[in-house]
């Protein structure tokens, strides 16, 4: 059980002041916390006994045990040689940037597996094999996840939709039923487009899932089925990089997970699509 500092890092910046200070203290000195009652966290990080305890659900924890349990997992994880994100400097050499930059993907995956909840997940699964149509949506970096998604989708015979122009991604959302499922991709949760998006599918009846960092977002809370990622987005400001890579991996178990329904179908399909796009001739 672990994964408590990543969703503090995660919702640091959305706690109240006083939920902040006891989360500051956790994130500066995990290893402190280890043991101390609430009494004593409350006192030492310059919080309230109730901070800590609204802290706890902020995380959607049951409870103070709960995150220091999963605390105590992160530094047993530190100890067992899982290094933390690496910060991209100037003038860094070729073989740093490789290094720092593979690492970072890593972890930032290695992470979302922490707050990653596996029912949501077959939940997730289990809406898009019965959908007749899956609409993905998604804006910049995560448009381009939205539209690797179609291209999974669509090879295991799954209608999909994934468009780039806003306008028909909203001109989409408004003819959803009850049988298409929407899935809104934003690392932030906070993109207008696809929160407009959401919230037309949820008024047609459509199945809602969204993919965004953890923690309550705008997208998220129009999803029925919310999903959770993290990244190193946080510490590095220099474009969507690792919150990709995790948006890409979720898709990937997504869409592994659908195609598992059918197995022999799913496989067929993928087999027939190979096979169409090897007998084309290479033009450049």
């Amino acid at each position: 059980m672990n994964g408590g500092l990543v969703r503090l890092r995660e919702i640091f910046n959305d706690l109240t002041p006083s939920e902040r200070k006891v989360a500051a203290f956790i994130l500066e000195h995990p290893e402190q916390m280890i043991g101390l009652s609430v009494a004593q966290l409350a006192e030492q990080s310059g919080g309230s006994q109730a901070a800590v305890i609204r802290l706890c659900k902020s995380m959607g924890l049951k409870g103070y045990q709960e995150l220091m349990l999963k605390v105590a997992g992160d530094l047993q994880e530190r100890t067992e040689g899982y290094g933390g994100y690496q910060e991209i400097r100037p003038r860094d050499s070729v073989e740093t940037i490789i290094r720092n930059v593979s690492s970072n993907n890593i972890q930032a995956i290695r992470d979302t597996l922490k707050i990653l909840d596996a029912d949501r997940v077959a939940g997730a699964i289990e809406a898009l094999h019965r959908a007749e149509r899956i609409y993905f949506y998604g804006i910049g970096a995560s448009g381009l996840v939205a539209q690797d998604a179609q291209h999974k989708f669509l090879r295991i015979n799954k209608t999909s939709f994934a468009f780039a122009d806003s306008h028909l991604q909203l001109t989409s959302a408004v003819t959803l039923t009850e049988r298409d499922a929407a899935v809104g991709i934003s690392y932030s949760g906070e993109t207008d487009i696809v929160a407009a998006c959401l919230k037309s599918a949820v008024e047609c009846g459509a199945t809602t899932i969204s993919i965004t960092k953890y923690g309550n977002t705008t997208v998220s809370s129009l999803a029925r089925i919310p999903l959770f990622i993290t990244s190193t987005e946080n510490e590095i400001r220099i474009g969507a990089l690792s919150s990709r890579m995790t948006q890409l991996n979720v898709i990937d178990i997504l869409y592994l997970g659908v195609a598992s329904k059918h197995y022999e179908q799913s496989v067929n399909y993928l087999e027939r699509s190979r096979t169409a796009i090897r007998g084309l001739k290479d033009v450049r």
